[in-house]
């Protein structure tokens, strides 16, 4: 007897070897383009084949492919006809579901996993049932949410097309979006400019900082281009007629902005006006999140303030 709740994921069951044309891409803006990855894994099935079967679900005789995006593009490029595939639900919601799961919950990013939790959103799933249903909490769920609604078409297409580390979004653009004055097009101008051209997170950083909190000489520079230019200023160069080089500038401007929210935060903390449920959920991740940093940021800050008492 079978007490398997009738909207639960299916289990793998039904491998198959497919034809490639079967496939149906439908949900491949959804996975994360990785170039180095792909390559490594062209080089793999040329030796080896494919290791693991392709997935998602069958609807309508279609195969909806969910898992296995590099796969396919690396059996067209070798010129392979057919691929195993198995479905993971009776549909695609059940399907989503499952490879939302446990089993299979490290092969996704977390934007990735937001990009899901947004389909299963507009497939009528409340907050509640997808938390539910992948044995997950509400605040889980919402966070993942709450990373796509921050980004603007502009922004998903370069972090989906592998253009734009993920982390230079969810570390340093992202916050940057939220402070005041930094518009949505200012973001989408910042991020059209870097994205392709292979920079590290670090880098991507550093620009942001001269782009965001920089003089409009900086940013005149960044849109024309000359972007290798720029971090070699940042880091050797001194351009204020002070004496400090373009790095240090920005870092006096982060310890400027540390100081005066951590007035808002200590004035703004025991408001009586704090009370929805929305805003503690949000709260205790991101004072969990500072409070796990606090011993060695307040470290190096005593030994930043040190080094610069001695100088």
């Amino acid at each position: 007897m079978n007490d398997r709740p009738e909207s639960a994921p299916a289990p793998e069951t039904s491998r198959a070897e497919i034809e490639l044309s079967q496939l149906d891409l439908r949900y491949e803006g959804h996975r994360l383009r990785e170039r180095g990855r792909e390559d490594r894994l062209l080089a793999s099935m040329a030796r080896e084949g494919i290791r693991e079967p392709l997935a998602g679900a069958v609807v309508h005789s279609a195969c909806v492919l969910l898992d296995g995006f590099k796969r396919y593009r690396c059996a067209r490029q070798l010129h392979v006809q057919r691929v195993p595939f198995v479905a993971l639900g009776v549909d695609e919601t059940s399907a989503i579901l499952e490879l939302l799961g446990q089993a299979r919950r490290s092969t996704l990013s977390v934007l990735e996993e937001a990009r899901f939790l947004d389909e299963l959103k507009a497939r009528g799933l409340s907050l509640a049932e997808m938390a539910e249903a992948l044995g997950r909490s509400k605040a889980w769920v919402s966070v993942r949410l709450g990373l796509l609604e921050s980004m603007s078409p502009v922004v998903r297409q370069h972090l989906f097309g592998g253009r734009l580390p993920v982390y230079s979004w969810i570390y340093t653009l992202a916050p940057f979006r939220r402070l005041n004055g930094v518009t949505s097009q200012q973001v989408d101008e910042f991020v059209g400019t870097v994205s392709g051209h292979a920079l590290s997170v670090r880098q991507i950083e550093q620009l942001a900082h001269g782009y965001f909190r920089g003089p409009e000489s900086f940013r005149q520079e960044l849109r024309g281009g000359h972007l290798s230019l720029l971090l070699q200023q940042m880091t050797a160069v001194a351009v204020d007629p002070d004496g400090c080089s373009e790095f240090e500038r920005i870092l006096v401007g982060d310890l400027e902005l540390l100081q005066k929210h951590a007035q808002r935060v200590v004035t703004k903390s025991q408001d009586r006006r704090l009370k929805s449920r929305a805003f503690f959920v949000q709260c205790h991740l991101l004072t969990g999140g500072l409070l796990s940093r606090s011993r060695g940021f307040l470290k190096i800050l005593q030994q930043l303030h040190d080094r610069s008492r001695q100088a």
